[in-house]
């Protein structure tokens, strides 16, 4: 006999799932078993301009041509409203939600220096409360039911660094924290959550690249990675589906990263050294003790640093 597939039976609503990432997350999904809620806006890449909800019934039309079942959804996760309603609309469909895979982003690169505040608070709205307003509308049905998983998607930027991109950076941290705020809070109920940072080529990607290419990213480097070393999004989707099953009912508050064949667990900051001094602090025992710290200093890196990828 074949073992039950991993999600069998389970609900999960995937957020940004139309294209990328997020439609490899939600076919996988559904492969292995899931009820899917496909939620995309169809926003452009950047966040600007109108959206085509026409990329989430796609998706959902090609699990369910497969033999699956999914429904669509076009709400923001930017707004509040719009969480509520796509989670509700995973309860009404289907009886139950089971998971949430928050992938839904934009992007749109520029030195810190000349980032425009609007481009800021688009950035913020779409990843961080994004992620927020999906979490916490599934969070009294996973309380109720005494278990659930979020999957958040974070990525190197935020992790590691990034230079012309501190709006992506700083919201890519910021999901982070929050994930770890979720699973020390809701660990009690039997709920998970950790971070993928996945490497794969899709339309932020690509944007990336062009924003580089074209100097709207200021002096950044060069891409990292060329075309021929992206991985497809397909490559990083079964990570998901296993921290979305009961294989990965033992792993919480962990954040991963992905890239075709390579899959890697992230460090957390931690107290690395201490000093103490004898009396108060003054600027001169500051300047004494610090040479004592300062062989733990994190070097100043960029994931062009870090990450020295080699074709598959």
């Amino acid at each position: 006999m074949n073992p039950e597939p991993a999600l069998q039976g389970k609900v999960i609503l995937v957020t940004g799932g139309g294209r990328g990432v997020g439609r490899a997350v939600a076919l996988d999904a559904a492969a292995a078993g899931a009820k899917v809620v496909v939620n995309d806006f169809g926003s452009t890449p950047t966040g600007a301009g109108g959206s085509d909800g026409s990329v989430a019934h796609s998706v959902a039309a090609e699990i369910v041509a497969a033999g699956g079942e999914a429904v669509a959804d076009t709400g923001s996760v930017a707004q509040w409203q719009d969480a509520l309603a796509m989670v509700k609309a995973a309860v009404d469909r289907f009886g139950r939600i089971d998971g949430v895979v928050n992938n839904a982003g934009i992007l749109n690169m520029s030195p810190f220096e000349e980032t425009d505040p609007a481009d800021f608070e688009r950035m913020t709205r779409v990843h961080l409360f994004g992620t927020f307003n999906v979490s916490r509308a599934a969070a009294p049905y996973f309380r109720a039911q005494h278990r659930g998983v979020f999957v958040h998607v974070t990525s190197s930027a935020g992790l590691i660094g990034m230079h012309s991109n501190a709006s992506y950076c700083g919201v890519k941290g910021g999901i982070v924290a929050l994930a770890k705020a979720i699973a020390l809070d809701m660990e009690q109920y039997g709920v998970r959550s950790n971070c993928i940072a996945p490497s794969a080529d899709s339309r932020l990607s690509k944007l990336n690249d062009d924003q580089v290419s074209s100097g709207q990213a200021g002096n950044a480097p060069k891409p990292m990675l060329s075309a021929s070393q992206k991985a497809p999004p397909e490559d990083v989707a079964p990570l998901f589906t296993f921290l979305l099953s009961d294989l990965s009912v033992n792993v919480n508050g962990q954040i991963f990263g992905i890239r075709g064949r390579d899959m890697y667990l992230y460090s957390q900051p931690r107290v690395i050294r201490m000093v103490q001094n004898a009396q108060r602090w003054t600027i001169d025992g500051v300047a004494e003790k610090l040479a004592a710290l300062r062989g733990g200093f994190t070097p100043l890196e960029s994931i062009n640093d870090v990450f020295t990828w080699k074709p598959f």
